[in-house]
Order: C-alpha cells, then structure tokens, then sequence
C-alpha cells in the first residue's frame, strides 16, 4: 500500500511539475520543484533527465535551459532572473546554488520594500539586480554545497570542488575549488584499466 502510495504521488508531482515547462524529453524525471514566477518565462528540459532539486524562473526575461542526461540533485536550486544554460551530460550534486543574479540591490535604500512586497504578494523590481549569463557546459561536475553566481561559464568536462564558491569562468578540463574558486589542477585523458591511483586522484575533491 504505502509502494502503491509513492508511485501515485510521484506521477502526480511529475505531471504538475511538466505542465510547467516549456519543453520536457523522453525519459525525463521530475521528482523536485519547478516554479515558473512569470507567465512569459521559459523553463525546458531535455531527455533522460533528473531534476530532484528546484528550478525557478523569475521573471517574463527569464530562460531556463538543461540538456539532457543531467541531473540536479536534492536541495539545489537554479534560480534564473535572466538566462542559465546546462548543456548535456552535466552533473549537479546536492544543495548547490546557481543564479545569475545578485536577486536585490548593493545599496541599502534601494531594498527596503523588498519585504513588504513579498509579505503583501506583490511583485519584485528587478531593475536594481545585476544579472549575467550563467552557461554550464557539456560534462561539467558541479560538486556538493557548490555556489556558482551571476555571469560564470563552466568549460566543458571541468570540476567544481565541493563547497566552492565560483565568480570567475572555469577553463575546461580543470579542478576548481575553494573561496573564490580557483584551479588546482588540470583534467588531463583517463586511466588507463586497472589504474585505481589516477582514479582516487581525480575524485578527492568532489561529492
């Protein structure tokens, strides 16, 4: 009963959650949040997906896009003002955070109603935000508790070490960590079979 119970309940979630897409591929599974804020934002998903995180889009501006054989894990959340790109085969752990914008002003006098508009259901005025385009290229590892912020390009097949913090681009094929992120080794061809040290190299500073 309580097996029969879980399946009903996650084909509900997933049929509201791909009602509000744009675009969701074959094979795609929706266990997590999408909140599509404004009616003219844009969220699609590609095929053979896991989305177990949420995805927001804040505003009509907002693009959304993840390619496909990605998986967002548990507790991470994208959250788009303006235009967050996942390129196939990319891989987000749990609890990340990726947004392309700062959500509210630098300067104090400029944020003062940000409360009262969410406390009285109103919307919120992005044009003191500072956005930027956040691209996630193919094969990227984006590792647990990982913060990627506004205006950041991912290169392809690179490693974003647990709990980093990422302002600045990543070059592809590189190991990034820490606060700011920064690149502590390159990615260079796979081991070779039965090699486990390159293996246990490679793996020591993402989840």
């Amino acid at each position: 009963m309580i097996g029969l119970f879980r399946r009903v309940r996650s084909a509900l979630v997933q049929r509201k959650n791909a009602k509000l897409l744009d675009m969701c591929g074959l094979g795609t599974k929706l266990p997590g949040l999408i909140e599509r804020r404004a009616a003219r934002a844009s969220i699609t998903i590609g095929s053979g997906c896991l989305i177990q995180g949420q995805l927001v889009a804040e505003r009509d501006e907002s693009r959304l896009e993840i390619g496909n054989n990605v998986v967002v894990g548990g507790g991470s959340v994208i959250d788009c003002a303006l235009s967050v790109r996942v390129e196939d085969d990319v891989m987000i752990s749990y609890e990340c955070i990726i947004s392309d914008s700062d959500n509210h002003s630098l300067y104090p006098e400029l944020r003062t109603q940000d409360v009262r508009n969410w406390m009285n259901g109103r919307h919120h005025d992005w044009s003191h935000s500072a956005m930027g385009h956040v691209v996630i290229k193919r094969g990227a590892w984006i590792g647990a508790r990982s913060l990627i912020l506004k205006g950041v390009t991912i290169g392809e097949g690179a490693v974003v070490g647990m709990g980093s913090v990422v302002t600045h681009d990543v070059p592809p094929r590189c190991v990034v960590a820490g606060n700011p992120a920064r690149v502590i080794r390159e990615i260079g061809p796979p081991p070779m079979a039965g090699d486990s040290s390159g293996w246990q190299r490679s793996t020591a500073d993402v989840r």
